[in-house]
């Protein structure tokens, strides 16, 4: 077991049992053009995250950890599309509508792929969502539950919304949740400091957080 420095408490784990999540650092939320963008979002916000989640993934690499990378998306058709979803954004620039990366937030378009600096190597997960949760519709607690994965590792964007969303869905199917704070970001700081005191709160009722720097002293300290 690996013993994390982490918030409410120490954060201990199975590396063998344990798997990261990489949500959504997709172009059309971190790039000019994409849907964040044409939501009003200043998307260099959230670029800033892209180092920490760049030397997390090499770290899970390293250590042997199965990674998961998720992306928000949608069918051609937009059959898995609700108007409630559909009715985000500006007239022009939603879901479907043509954009600079090709069709916002639609498979296969160049916007919805993963920033380059973060594609996904062969063996690792990619995980097409067409809800915030990375659960909703998935199939993705089945590979889990196959895999004997008892633990969570988060990072991506955006906090409040996909991050916190399956972060919770994961809860409450039972997984131990750990996010990693300088590796995730908001649109909106304020957000993103909110969403870690709920999630730690009452004795950490959602999960724990743990800078980067704790999980890799963690782990290279118990490497043989």
């Amino acid at each position: 077991m690996i013993s994390v420095q982490a918030k409410p408490a120490a954060f201990s784990f199975d590396p063998a049992r344990t798997a990261l999540v990489i949500i959504d650092m997709q172009r059309d939320f971190l790039e000019p053009g994409g849907f964040g963008a044409a939501l009003g979002n200043d998307v260099s916000v959230l670029q800033a995250s892209i180092p920490a989640v760049d030397s997390l993934l090499a770290l899970a690499r390293e250590q042997g950890l199965l990674v998961i990378h998720t992306r928000e998306s949608h069918l051609p058709d937009l059959s898995d599309c609700p108007v409630a979803k559909l009715e985000g954004g500006k007239p022009g620039l939603r879901i479907g509508d043509p954009g600079p990366m090709g069709r916002i937030l639609i498979r296969g378009e160049p916007g919805n792929q993963i920033i380059p600096s973060l594609s996904p190597i062969d063996g690792e997960w990619v995980i097409d969502k067409p809800g915030k949760g990375m659960f909703y519709a998935t199939g993705l607690e089945d590979r889990l539950r196959a895999q004997g994965i008892e633990t969570l590792i988060f990072a991506g964007v955006t906090t409040e919304v996909c991050v916190q969303t399956s972060m919770r869905e994961a809860s409450d199917r039972g997984y131990r949740c750990l996010l990693i704070e300088d590796a995730t970001e908001s649109y909106f700081p304020a957000f993103k400091q909110s969403t870690l005191e709920m999630i730690i709160a009452q004795g950490g009722i959602v999960g724990h957080t743990a800078r980067l720097t704790a999980l890799r002293a963690a782990m290279n300290e118990e490497r043989p």
